[in-house]
């Protein structure tokens, strides 16, 4: 059974003559461990797809399973919690808060549940993202690069098994941007974790195990 499935997922904004079909019958699967990458041009309704793979936002029609849980049948604060412990999320903007340091912003999704995080995982964590000599630093004191990574640290930090990134090197140098993506396929099998990117970078889509090309909605 695969990790992650849809079948006929549609989004549709507006109504009438105003309507307008951001995805159209997206019929997908991934397996546990996989490395997909999503490919489209602006507009196409990649980022649409991926808030609700994640369960940010909610389809007009058409179902999203994630180790066979249909996600939309969930209640919000169901889907709330359901993201937080299974879904890892990187954005292009880092969302980092601002007063809390390297650490604090790592924990934070497990402190939001009000859990004790496991010292020696986020201690390992850290180590692997490189930020050990960061740890105390706030987001200002960071570079983009390393904010970045924090941003990593915070997805992994629940030890989800889906990680859902949109443009997560979008901001960033060719080098840096190499880097991202090295940690992001490294954590993937170093935790056994499902790896989806959104990106318009070639070479990044090149690096993934499958590519799904999407245009007006629609899977080609």
């Amino acid at each position: 059974m695969p990790i992650l499935k849809t079948v006929n997922l549609n989004k549709i904004y507006g109504e009438d003559e105003n309507r307008v079909y951001a995805l159209k019958n997206i019929n997908m699967r991934v397996d546990k461990g996989e490395f997909v990458a999503i490919i489209g041009p602006s507009g196409s309704g990649k980022s649409t797809l991926l808030h609700l793979l994640g369960g940010l936002d909610r389809p007009t029609k058409g179902t999203v399973e994630i180790n066979g849980d249909d996600i939309y049948k969930f209640s919000e604060d169901m889907l709330a919690k359901y993201r937080r412990t299974n879904i890892g999320f990187v954005f292009q903007q880092y969302n980092l808060i601002p007063v809390l340091k390297v650490r604090e912003n790592i924990e934070l999704p497990i402190r939001l549940d009000k859990k004790i995080p496991d010292k020696e995982y986020i201690d390992k964590l850290i180590n692997f993202l490189g930020l050990t000599e960061r740890r105390e630093h706030f987001p200002n004191q960071l570079s983009g690069g390393q904010q970045q990574r924090v941003a990593i640290g915070r997805a992994l930090a629940a030890k989800p098994s889906i990680i859902l990134a949109d443009e997560p090197t979008g901001n960033l140098d060719t080098k840096t941007t190499e880097e991202v993506m090295e940690l992001l396929e490294m954590s993937s099998k170093e935790f056994n974790q499902t790896l989806i990117v959104i990106t318009h970078n070639t070479s990044i889509a090149k690096k993934a195990e499958r590519v799904i090309s999407i245009v007006d909605g629609k899977i080609q």
